[in-house]
């Protein structure tokens, strides 16, 4: 695998992953043909289990952080994911490219049943997140590895489908995780959402294992000498990890002495992300610097606004978890639609405005969701400005997977892959530490006391802890919108 350097020219990039494919009959059969069935099913179902644990453990988090006294590290139970994902995208990345795919997904499908079962137990909030840390490291390898699987077994006019297949994907668990879990929470209490769903492991390792092994197991030339790990990569990747989860805890502290762990983990984080990342991805050179910086913005934005949206419907306005989770379960649907609207090859020409358009409607949805924090405002508004948010985001993340590995020689799949997910997590990671710290400054904290103060018939709100979170998102978004006009190189 070779360092990640500045491609002068994109489109060669992409005339040698269409040289490494060549055309057959089997192209025309589309995703679900004789050819690729076994193997699309597969990895779109571990793709479900994937959306069904998201769905139906933000329904659940409210509640568990209540009753284990963790509402001030409420962000951090989130960020704690994506900050271990960081280090094993990376070493999901160099595994794939000089093993294979195989490997990587199978650890990493164990270990995030594993993180489930140990957040399911545990007896504290500190517990909780490091169940959460153990479920990010097999996020981590899970996602690049499937990236992998796409650029090697799919060819290239067949990946937007593929991409809005795993958009589709969502669209069950987005209504029946938030029902479920919300149910489960209410009538069994919230350990058993995270107990049980490692259940559904079982089936996505049968099915999407085999048909792996077959298509696209094993190096991407078996007659090249396989390459030595990159440990300078790794180490930095263990720096990203680092330096990320200082800055969260530093921004959880909110004292003198937390200018320390910030100030290391500031010194450790901006020069691992400059060796794994693009150069240029900082000031959104064209073309793969800014694909990936965009992935970043946009996921960051929406996923640290998201977060807070059950905990707000739930202390603010006094909805149960399963009329909070299932105030974002029409976003599913719509985000399956953007994903879909992408994948159409008349609409491939103008692959830079849907970007753009899309980050819009993000930027729009995350600037309405507090607003509901006004009495008068009807709750729904919520459900309604998240499902064109969510429109927004199928378009956008799906287009920047397209454009990654169109941007990607197939050796090169699973390092740019990393470095996608890394800027996705990265970025989930210190806009959530930002939010956190912001929400714990205004009152957050006491936000699960006020809650239990108002269902005894007591007045109190922190409405402003939630807004600090949201307002500054969609600044972020916004930005994004900029940044999606230079994913195109210039011709």
């Amino acid at each position: 695998m070779s360092a990640l350097e500045p491609r002068d020219a994109g489109t060669d990039a992409g005339t040698a992953v269409e040289a490494a494919i060549p055309v057959t009959p089997a192209e025309s059969e589309g995703v679900l043909g004789r050819t690729y069935r076994a193997l699309s099913i597969g990895i779109v179902s571990v793709v479900f289990l994937i959306a069904f644990e998201a769905t139906a453990v933000g329904t659940a988090m409210p509640v568990a952080a209540r009753e284990l006294h963790g509402i001030p590290l409420y962000a951090f139970a989130f960020s704690a994911y994506f900050t271990t994902s960081l280090f094993a995208m990376v070493l999901s990345g160099q595994w794939a490219d000089r093993r294979g795919p195989l490997a990587p997904l199978a650890t990493g499908i164990s270990a995030f049943g594993a993180g489930l079962l140990l957040s399911g137990t545990a007896g504290s909030m500190w517990m909780f997140i490091a169940g959460r840390a153990v479920q990010g490291l097999g996020g981590g390898l899970v996602i690049v590895a499937l990236y992998v699987v796409i650029s090697r077994a799919y060819p290239e006019q067949l990946r937007p489908s593929i991409m809005a297949a795993f958009a589709a994907s969502w669209v069950i668990p987005s209504v029946v995780g938030p029902l479920a879990a919300g149910s489960v929470t209410e009538h069994l209490g919230w350990r058993w959402v995270f107990i049980g769903i490692p259940v559904l492991v079982v089936f996505p390792l049968a099915l999407a294992l085999p048909a792996i092994r077959r298509r696209a197991s094993g190096p991407a030339d078996p007659a090249a000498p396989v390459e030595p790990y990159d440990r300078r990569r790794i180490v930095l990747a263990l720096g990203v990890s680092l330096g990320a989860g200082l800055l969260q805890y530093a921004g959880q502290e909110r004292n003198w002495f937390a200018l320390l762990p910030a100030a290391v983990g500031v010194a450790l984080l901006v020069p691992a992300v400059r060796g794994l990342l693009p150069p240029g991805t900082g000031r959104a050179a064209r073309g793969l610097p800014s694909v990936v910086l965009l992935r970043g913005v946009a996921a960051g934005s929406f996923i640290a606004a998201e977060s807070f949206v059950p905990l707000m419907l739930v202390t603010q306005r006094g909805l149960s978890p399963t009329m909070a989770g299932l105030s974002l379960a029409a976003g599913g649907g719509t985000w399956a639609l953007g994903s879909y609207v992408q994948s159409r090859p008349r609409l491939e020409p103008y692959r830079e405005r849907l970007m753009v358009g899309g980050m819009v409607l993000v930027a729009a949805a995350i600037a309405a969701a507090p607003s509901v924090l006004i009495d008068s405002v009807p709750v729904w508004t919520v459900a309604v400005a998240w499902a064109f948010g969510c429109f927004g985001m199928g378009m956008v993340i799906a287009s920047t997977s397209v454009l990654l590995l169109k941007l990607s020689a197939p050796e090169e799949a699973g390092a740019n892959s990393a470095a996608l997910q890394i800027s996705d997590g990265l970025s989930n990671v210190l806009l959530l530490a930002a939010g956190g710290a912001a929400f714990a400054a205004l009152g957050g904290g006491a936000v699960g006391a006020v809650h239990a103060a108002a269902e005894a018939g007591a007045a109190g709100s922190h409405p402003g802890a939630f807004a600090v979170v949201f307002l500054p998102m969609a600044g972020v978004a916004l930005v994004g919108a900029w940044v999606a006009g230079r994913v195109r190189e210039k011709a």
